[in-house]
């Protein structure tokens, strides 16, 4: 037996096509880390550096606007982190778009929710090319590219009759050729995740080999796909033709279908609407009475109702008042524009569940700390963040105490620790179900050969 899979291996890599795929898969799999890697740096290095800064920028405005606090605090910028997760070197998700760190005022926050690094637009249309693209788009090539001609290329070179004289089980003899080539592309999974480990620092915890016990399911389910099209017995020419067609159906046309029938069922028109609100609601208060800016400020705020209605000439509590009504006035549109992205994930998510590939993505996503839901968790938290400022500030600008009496030593860069809520078991179903589904269709069908 350990003869006849050594034959089986030197048959499956004695050509220079499968030589050159398994070499050019590698090199894009390390290519792939070394972009992560080099993702996650500059994010660390971001972090690094607004450790720093912060107190730099403090001091300086301490120094200038001593005397005013409220004019301080127009400047003055507080960062909340993005804690880097470094599953995030292979599957990057929404961390290209979206940036790690939030350094926000204590002015209207829903203006700077959205503010993101300046990116080059055309990098982000083009995305990186990290492990997990390389992965879920280009291992189920190379998987087509070794299987498309197992059974076929027996029978067109004239030496199925052989196998079917010789061979104990005609279904043995295939399993085993398949077998082969399922532990090649395993071995050189495992090869790129222990490069991953090492570049990427990556601990051997509980989601590293989450996400490489899916990528193994993930190849095995292409595997029992190329096997379900090889029963057929047809010319090598038609099994490529349509294990091709169906790598695209699945890997592009599908996951486009999706995204534009999420985008027309959930239509997120609230983006301009909570925009629009928010500036109304800060911009039109310069000309509306300050007496009923301040009196809907104190209904928010009823423990400040002791400062008074300063309206004769310009004070802070009416200016932050107006910088809190452009929240309060965008408040409905906001809960209706979080409704419409919580609702567009949930539904990629149940359509993904039946599509292996998104299904990966989405998973590889949540499990490095790069999912939207994930995103969105960190935006509640920054608000929460802005929050606690306010009220810890207000007080202090409404008091017109000076700078120097505060300890801006306390304010240390914030950091958020991303939340992976997800069930081992319930997340591999999908890949475990559409495996069996295709091996209990093409086992009688490969036994009638």
């Amino acid at each position: 037996m350990i003869i006849l899979y050594k034959l089986f291996l030197q048959q499956c890599i004695r050509t220079k096509e499968v030589w050159i795929s398994l070499l050019l898969i590698t090199l894009l799999g390390v290519i792939g880390i070394i972009i992560g890697d080099k993702h996650l740096e500059r994010q660390e290095d971001a972090i690094a550096e607004v450790k720093t800064h912060q107190k730099q920028h403090f001091d300086r405005q301490v120094s200038l606007h001593n005397k005013d606090l409220g004019l301080l605090l127009y400047y003055t910028k507080f960062a909340y982190v993005n804690t880097v997760n470094s599953l995030a070197g292979i599957s990057i998700g929404q961390a290209d778009v979206n940036p790690t760190i939030k350094q926000i005022t204590i002015k209207t926050f829903e203006a700077q929710k959205y503010d993101t690094d300046l990116v080059n637009p055309m990098n982000l249309q083009s995305g990186n090319l990290d492990l997990s693209f390389v992965i879920i788009y280009l291992f189920p090539l190379l998987v087509i590219v070794m299987t498309f001609n197992i059974v076929s290329e027996e029978t067109e070179t004239g030496t199925w009759n052989l196998v079917v004289i010789q061979a104990r089980s005609k279904l043995g003899f295939i399993i085993a050729k398949l077998l082969i080539r399922l532990m090649l592309l395993y071995t050189i999974l495992l090869f790129l995740f222990g490069i991953a480990k090492l570049i990427l620092n990556l601990p051997l915890d509980t989601h590293f080999f989450w996400m490489l016990g899916l990528s193994m399911l993930y190849i095995f389910f292409w595997f029992t796909l190329t096997f379900f099209i090889i029963s057929f017995k047809k010319l090598s020419g038609f099994n490529a033709s349509l294990l091709l067609s169906i790598w695209l159906v699945l890997i592009i046309l599908l996951p486009a279908g999706v995204n534009a029938y999420v985008s027309s069922k959930y239509p997120v028109s609230e983006a301009l609407s909570t925009a629009i609100a928010q500036r109304d609601g800060y911009h039109v208060k310069w000309d509306t009475d300050k007496l009923a800016t301040i009196e809907k400020f104190y209904q928010h705020y009823p423990q400040f109702k002791k400062y008074g209605y300063p309206i004769d000439g310009f004070s802070w509590l009416w200016y932050y008042a107006m910088q809190q009504m452009g929240d309060d006035d965008s408040r409905k549109q906001q809960n209706a524009l979080n409704k419409k992205i919580k609702l567009r994930e949930q539904t990629s998510k149940r359509i993904a569940s039946i599509i292996p590939n998104m299904h990966l993505q989405l998973l590889f996503n949540q499990l490095a700390g790069t999912s939207m839901s994930q995103q969105m968790d960190y935006l509640n938290a920054t608000n929460a963040f802005h929050e606690k400022l306010r009220l810890f500030f207000y007080p202090k600008i409404f008091e017109d105490k000076h700078a120097d009496t505060i300890d801006w030593n306390q304010f240390k860069p914030e950091y958020y620790d991303v939340e992976v809520n997800l069930q081992p078991m319930q997340s591999m179903i999908p890949l475990i179900i559409a495996s069996i589904i295709m091996l209990l269709i093409s086992i009688p069908k490969m036994k009638r050969l």
